[in-house]
Formats: structure tokens, sequence, C-alpha cells
């Protein structure tokens, strides 16, 4: 009678698969992307001292704070500093409405505007012509708005480039700097000048990833250019395109404090003033420094109930939004 002998298992490669230990074993993992987590380190201590910790100094939103005498010695007043959301105040009222239609603008105007550049660059043949037009249209993001206001003023201010080629033909002359009627337009067209060409970065690498087999299919089934992008470009683009939007309405009451700063010289506060200019004209400048806090914590619980409320939406059509639920 022959007997059949089981091949024995070789420890070599199963024992230290299985162990924890092991060159596969999670310990393993660990040890060796140790390393890494140092990298971790700066970030994790640049959020820590200038996001987290300075939530603590909300708690003078609750305080008639004195700066002189700070948060531990300042009276507690309650919710009094949260009065000026309900009262009326002209000044609060003017700066609610300014950031409200700046917002509605932007979603409309400036959130698109990546999209469509980053579908235009798509479209070209040539990658030499595409990378070259690239570098052009990323620049604008690495000016500061200080150097962005001034360009803008000299081309478009008064006795700037515009108004002097129209002067010397005879054409009269267009007030746009400083004009209240046109200033939401100025500031809409300064941000997607400055940072629309940025914003195609993630756009362009979705994009890549489309397979060429997609196209070739649909052009196969007789799509044209325009079908061709409606059923297979924009769709690749969908997942990306929600999220930007769900993290855009997290700073939904954020519609430029730098940009917006600098040139409410020219058309007057009731024109330009936004909750973050209502914050600083009032806390540093004015003094009020309860109010400015009361106004501003307000504002990011409100930018944090849009962002959870969006991406429960997005759950709901079956996008996996920020986070997974």
């Amino acid at each position: 009678m022959t007997t059949l002998h089981r091949p024995a298992a070789r420890p070599a490669e199963d024992g230290w698969r299985a162990h924890p230990g092991g060159p596969g074993g999670p310990r393993s993992s660990r040890h060796r992307d140790k390393g890494l987590f140092w990298f971790l380190i700066p970030g994790v201590v640049v959020l820590l001292l200038f996001h987290y910790i300075p939530l603590l100094g909300n708690v003078i939103a609750f305080q008639d704070y004195q700066p002189y005498i700070g948060i531990l010695h300042s009276p507690w007043n309650g919710l009094k500093n949260f009065e000026v959301l309900f009262n009326g105040d002209d000044q609060f009222l003017h700066a609610l409405i300014n950031t409200l239609e700046l917002t509605l603008i932007q979603v409309v105007f400036v959130f698109p505007a990546p999209i469509l550049l980053a579908l235009a660059l798509n479209s070209l043949v040539s990658e030499r012509i595409k990378k070259w037009v690239q570098n052009v249209l990323y620049l604008p993001h690495f000016l500061s708005w200080v150097v962005v206001v001034a360009l803008f003023q000299q081309l478009l201010g008064n006795g700037g480039m515009l108004n002097l080629f129209l002067q010397a033909h005879d054409m009269g002359t267009w007030n746009i700097i400083g004009n209240p009627e046109l200033f939401k337009t100025l500031l809409t067209s300064q941000v997607i000048w400055k940072d629309s060409g940025w914003g195609t970065i993630l756009f362009l690498a979705a994009l890549s990833r489309v397979d060429n087999d997609l196209y070739e299919a649909a052009a196969m089934d007789g799509a044209g250019r325009w079908r061709q992008t409606w059923h297979v470009t924009l769709p690749a683009l969908r997942g990306l395109v929600i999220l930007l939007l769900i993290l855009r309405l997290g700073d939904a009451l954020s519609v430029g404090f730098e940009q917006i700063l600098l040139q409410q010289g020219g058309v007057g506060l009731e024109n330009s003033e936004v909750l973050d200019t209502y914050v600083y004209n009032h806390g540093l400048i004015g003094g009020d420094w309860g109010v400015s806090a009361a106004v501003g914590l307000v504002k990011g619980v409100v930018g944090v109930v849009l962002v959870l409320g969006a991406n429960k939406i997005a759950h709901f059509f079956g996008e996996e939004g920020v986070y997974r639920s």
C-alpha cells in the first residue's frame, strides 16, 4: 500500500506572513513607515498653533472683552454680543447682504471658470502649446492681492491705461475703479483672472485619467465632440466637482477679505462691507472685540452646517462627498 504524504508547509514563507512582527505584518509596516510620520509633525504643529488652539479665543464672544485685562479677567455678558445678529444693525445687514450676493456670484461664475478652462485646455492637440498656456495661466495665482489690485488700478483706474487710450482718441473716460455699481463685477473678474488657471490643475488631472477607449467608442457610435464631452468628459469630473463644491460651501461666507479691504476706500463701506471686513473694522479698528468674535463664530458654524448638509445631499445622490457615511 502506498502512503500519500502531505507536503510540509514552508515555514520560511508561511510563518512570517502570519506573524504580526514578520516582514509582512502590521508591526513591520509601522516600522517601515515610521520615517514618514516624522514628516507629518510640522503640518500637525502648524494646525495646532494656527487653527485649533486659536479656536479657544472664541470665548470672548461671550465676554465684554478688554484686551488690557485679558480673557481671564474680562467680565462675562452671556449672549449680549450676539444681539447684533437680530436687532437689525444697518452695518451688519449691509455686510450680510453683500456677502450673500458675492457668494452667489462666485458660485455661479467663479466656480465653473476652472472647469470650462480645463475643458478648453484638454481639447488642445499640441502638448507643447498646452503646457505653455498652462504656465501662463498659473502665473497670476502666485501674485499677492496687493499686486493684483495695483495692476487693475493701473489698467482700469481713472488715470489708467484704458482711460488714457480713450482720452487720446477723444472717446471720454470709463469709470470702473471706484464705481460702486461695478464693484462686485470688478471683484469677480479679479478672482477669475487670478485663480482660474491654478484651479484647472485638479480638473486636468481628472481628465488625464479618462480612458481614450471611451472616446473612441463614443465616436464609433456617431457622437460628435459636444456629445463626447457631455457623456464622457463631464461624468468623469462629476465626483470631483461635487467634492470641491461642498468644500466651497464651507467658505461660502468668506469672499475675499484682503481683496475687498484694499479697495473699500474707493466705493465706501455700504457697497463693499462683507462679514470678514465687518469683523476687522469693528474688532481691530473699532475695538468692539466681543461683537466681532460673535459674528466670526456664527459665520464658522454656518460654514460647518453647510458642509455637513451638502455632504448628506451628496450621499443621497450616491456620491462620496468629503467623507463616507
